[in-house]
């Protein structure tokens, strides 16, 4: 019989967007709920990703208008006498993360969820005649690695939510050592300032970074391996953003590969190579390079090898991939997963969204559960990129007869009022209805702009409902209304 002051109906495993959300709601449902987390709570999206990237960016886009554009606004100041505290810089995006820590140990106590600091490895199971077991080891606690020590404590659980989130994937010829290679965790807190950096990877994460970092004067090249930049976006989305960040003095490199890094005494020597002509090489020096290639699903350690764990491509398999209704049950009975450790898309809000799905299915609860045909995801340089639903060539490969329609930011007046006028919206509809398959945008607060159409997919709306719902105006989210009319030839300004 299991020991009722450590036994729980669920425990959490991992306190990011997917852990600390599902434990939450858990607890809500009238669940006995306990987390365990070896390092800060929030996880990486808190405390290394989504958050103090975000007060990064910001920082960027101060120091952009102020310096390099304050002419245009009448406010003159000379960069050769402008003082940027990095310390302060980074300093501040920290002092974020430290109070939304905070935030969410104030929501475990009143929802009375018990939060167990260290390194959890799943034990057992559940069978017939004994609940889940989960051992609990002291924690590093660094950049959520390490897999613990000698065992301080046992716990039981009627079910366990695995919500350990993805790490950074290295490359096998150079290791991130966090100085000369780093990972986007390292990028985040460089004592200095880089005078250059190469930067593996044009996702989102290696395109805000390189916003980040030229806008601040480092010398920033991009390498793609695909022919494009933010290869998974729509095309045009990424042709405007090619133009557009180069215009801002990034280096962009697509159709590119990386062979070799070689440290140096200043830096390191980087070997790039042509994707379709391997002859054709040539090597650059940096000081510094970010790998942004990905990441994959972080479960180092967590369950014994015994339980004999699915996984696919390395992640952790649930019946998320064969049903229609998933509960994210793994193959071992009463183990859940949730999150970026199950696969992509590899995004906080999907975590959080499969938590309560997850939650609430165990519970017994008839929930739509999450619709990965319209899932937003976003970019935060400046331009945003924001996008959900179909791009065009989504559209054609399914064989979808479809609609068109785009808007330009040039002459927007809210754009044009405040000098945001690249970009454009682009809306993809289904004939011969109009139904909304896909939007993408490139523009100033393009992630903010993407909800109105997250709503419309959501209640199957049509183009037409967008065309008779009054926008505000100024605001740039009359271009999603001029798009939506460009679908049906009927637009005003364009």
């Amino acid at each position: 019989m299991a020991d009722s002051t450590n036994h729980y109906d669920l425990i959490v495993i991992g306190s990011g967007p997917g852990g600390y959300v599902g434990a939450i709601r858990a607890a809500q449902m009238g669940m006995k709920v306990a987390c365990i987390e070896r390092d800060r709570l929030g996880g990486v999206c808190l405390n290394w990703g989504c958050i103090p990237t975000k007060a990064l960016l910001h920082n960027a886009d101060l120091y952009m208008e102020a310096i390099r554009h304050g002419a245009t606004w009448g406010i003159e100041i000379d960069p050769k006498n402008v003082k940027v505290q990095w310390d302060k810089v980074i300093g501040r995006s920290r002092g974020v993360t430290t109070k939304l820590n905070g935030g969410i140990q104030f929501l475990f106590k009143k929802n009375k969820i018990d939060h167990i600091i260290g390194h959890a490895k799943i034990v057992s199971g559940k069978s017939a005649s004994a609940p889940c077991k989960v051992s609990v080891s002291k924690s590093e606690g660094t950049y959520y690695k390490g897999t613990g020590g000698e065992t301080e404590r046992t716990v039981t659980a009627d079910r366990i939510l695995i919500a350990t989130g993805a790490a950074p994937r290295e490359l096998p010829f150079a290791p991130c050592d966090g100085k000369t290679v780093v990972s986007s965790y390292d990028a985040m807190t460089l004592e200095t300032r880089p005078e250059s950096m190469l930067i593996i990877g044009s996702g989102a994460i290696g395109m805000e970074f390189a916003y980040f970092y030229n806008a601040f004067g480092t010398k920033v090249t991009v390498v793609e391996m695909l022919d494009r930049i933010l290869p998974i976006e729509d095309e045009d989305i990424s042709a405007a953003a090619r133009k557009t960040f180069t215009a801002q003095g990034m280096n962009l490199r697509t159709g590119t590969t990386v062979s070799a890094i070689e440290k140096t005494k200043s830096g390191a020597k980087v070997t790039l190579v042509d994707v379709k002509d391997a002859t054709k090489t040539e090597t650059m020096e940096v000081k510094c390079v970010l790998v942004a290639i990905g990441v994959t699903g972080r479960f180092d350690g967590l369950v014994d090898a015994s339980l004999g764990l699915r996984t696919v491509k390395g992640h952790i398999w649930t019946d998320y991939q064969e049903k229609a209704k998933p509960t994210y049950q793994t193959s071992i009975p009463g183990i859940y997963a949730i999150g970026d450790v199950i696969g992509p898309p590899w995004l906080a809000h999907v975590a959080s969204e499969e938590a309560v799905t997850c939650i609430e299915r165990i519970k017994g609860h008839d929930v739509p559960g999450v619709n990965y045909a319209a899932i937003p995801g976003c970019t935060y340089c400046n331009p945003q990129i924001a996008s959900v639903g179909m791009t065009e060539r989504d559209a054609k490969e399914k064989g979808i007869k479809y609609k068109v329609g785009k808007a330009s930011f040039k002459g927007h007046g809210k754009a044009i009022a405040v000098e945001a006028t690249d970009g454009l919206v682009k809306l993809i509809t289904k004939e011969p209805y109009g139904e909304i398959l896909g939007c993408h945008i490139f523009g100033q607060n393009a992630s903010e702009c993407i909800g109105e159409i997250c709503v419309a997919i959501a209640m199957e709306g049509l183009a037409e409902d967008l065309i008779h719902t009054v926008h505000a105006h100024p605001t740039m989210h009359e271009a999603i209304h001029e798009a939506a009319l460009a679908t049906d030839g009927r637009m005003i300004h364009g």
